[in-house]
């Protein structure tokens, strides 16, 4: 396997590029990859930047260029279901435009032109991812925060969750397009930035894909309140310690 491995912010990618065994360094397209070895696997690291264009132009660098044969995007997401709380891990089981509406001529988030709506995360990466996140919440997480900062961004144990993740060029912060959205999209559980158009570009070149995000809103109007303090003291560790567990061998 060499593993794509993609984050749209600095902070969740610092710890992992500490770790990459003798990493090598190339520039393209406005972005630094780095390829080494991490736990067994090797990776090319990069940085997308937020929203669905700069994740496609990096996913599609990713494939053509640099040849790898899967794709892990991780990062923060909000809540959009009752279920998920904040400090909880979503993997995408598929993932979907919700701003894209060609509509009267195609159906309400279908792909002009490509007959596809939801894009179906590869189930293998998917259930290693979830063995990783699930090995990381009980024997990692709870001694990653103190009580203070437990308390501090309102978080209680984590839990690991399987489902639809919508993305958009928009930071969803209201009420009342998040129930629009859970509306239109019944089982939606996380919305965020660039996902699904990573989706898209390996379903067009035919390569396996995973998504994991971090919950670190509950997508309302509350929801930019201490974003990137939650970023880095939260989402950048629990980021290392999936992935890390994700590419250990076996």
């Amino acid at each position: 396997m060499h593993l794509g491995l993609i984050s749209a912010m600095e902070q969740e990618q610092t710890g992992l590029l500490a770790l990459l065994q003798s990493p090598r360094r190339e520039t393209c397209g406005m972005r630094e990859y780095v390829t080494g070895m991490l736990g067994g696997t090797r990776c090319t690291c990069v940085l997308s930047r937020w929203g669905k264009v700069a994740a496609a132009a990096t996913a599609t660098m990713l494939i053509e260029r640099f040849g790898v044969t899967h794709i892990l995007f991780t990062g923060v997401a909000g809540a959009a279901s009752r279920g998920v709380a904040v400090g909880d891990i979503v993997i995408a089981s598929s993932l979907v435009q919700h701003d894209m509406d060609a509509s009267p001529f195609f159906p309400r988030f279908e792909i002009p032109l490509l007959g596809v709506a939801q894009f179906a995360a590869d189930a293998t990466l998917s259930e290693r991812l979830a063995r990783a996140a699930q090995r990381f919440v009980e024997q990692d997480a709870p001694t990653l925060l103190s009580a203070d900062e437990r308390s501090a961004f309102s978080m209680r144990e984590a839990r690991v969750h399987h489902g639809i993740i919508a993305s958009g060029d928009q930071f969803i912060g209201s009420q009342a397009r998040l129930d629009m959205l859970r509306e239109q999209l019944p089982g939606l559980l996380a919305v965020e930035m660039e996902g699904a158009a990573v989706a898209q570009v390996c379903h067009e070149f035919g390569l396996p894909f995973g998504v994991v995000r971090t919950i670190s809103d509950d997508a309302n109007e509350h929801a930019p309140v201490d974003f990137m303090r939650f970023v880095e003291r939260v989402a950048s560790r629990y980021t290392l310690g999936i992935v890390t567990r994700f590419c250990m061998p076996g």
